[in-house]
């Protein structure tokens, strides 16, 4: 089970701003590895290195970095079963860098617990904006792990939400959806943001999987798209959720 401050980063609590970060890269191939920490090195991260799987599981557990960057092709163990090991018993973000590109792949790793997913070839340049946008997703924690918007109450720890006092009877996806939308209280967030935050499917997914939860959300609120409340859409561009008493 995801800790609270796991979720509180997956919803989007307690973000800030973004600044150098110690990096882990857990890759094979000295070349590839070399040159990341040195690109790395030289934007003003603090990089280590290593070549072998289990020692950058012990690495990353030690609580000394703060991104690691995770080839899957690794020789001791699978870069697969190493995010496994390390999401067993930490929350620092993972970003998959390998050169398998097949979405079955692409599906199990973000399932098994990564946070983003980079096919090689790569950039330096395209990498380290990537980790710039998985430490904006996984900021500090917020001290709160609850959530208010007008007469909505959402406990992310509890993972229950209630309206006006009453609780709503959500699926367990539908409650991270408006958990999200919650956490990010006014923004007009995009189908596609959604999808890859809440689905966790950067690469893109069916809309109309945004669209049906979306239309749970609308009937457990007790509102309907053509009179809106607390769920306000536009057309073509995405949905945001708002307090209605303000």
């Amino acid at each position: 089970m995801p800790s609270i401050i796991r979720r509180l980063r997956r919803y989007g609590l307690g973000m800030v701003s973004v600044g150098m970060a110690s990096i882990l890269i857990i890759e094979d191939d000295q070349r590839i590895r070399e040159e990341l920490a040195t690109r790395l090195s030289e934007r003003g991260h603090d990089v280590i290195s290593v070549g072998l799987a289990m020692e950058g599981v012990q690495s990353a557990v030690s609580g000394d970095c703060e991104v690691v960057v995770l080839d899957l092709g690794l020789p001791d163990l699978d870069g697969a079963e190493a995010l496994r090991m390390i999401r067993a018993v930490s929350d620092v973000p993972v970003v998959v860098a390998t050169a398998r590109d097949e979405e079955a792949d692409i599906i199990s790793v973000l399932d098994a617990g990564a946070d983003d997913y980079v096919v090689k070839p790569y950039s330096a340049d395209h990498l380290a904006a990537r980790i710039r946008a998985v430490m904006r997703r996984s900021g500090a924690a917020a001290d709160d792990d609850t959530i208010e918007v007008g007469g909505l109450h959402v406990d992310v720890a509890g993972h229950e939400a209630t309206l006006d006092g009453q609780p709503l009877d959500l699926t367990a996806r539908a409650f991270d959806l408006l958990a999200y939308l919650a956490a990010n209280q006014g923004k007009l967030c995009s189908k596609r943001e959604l999808l890859a935050e809440v689905w966790r499917q950067p690469y893109g997914g069916a809309d109309k999987t945004v669209d049906v939860h979306i239309s749970w959300l609308r009937k457990a609120l007790g509102e309907t798209a053509a009179e809106p409340v607390y769920l306000q859409t536009k057309r073509g561009v995405g949905v945001r959720l708002v307090d209605p008493t303000s």
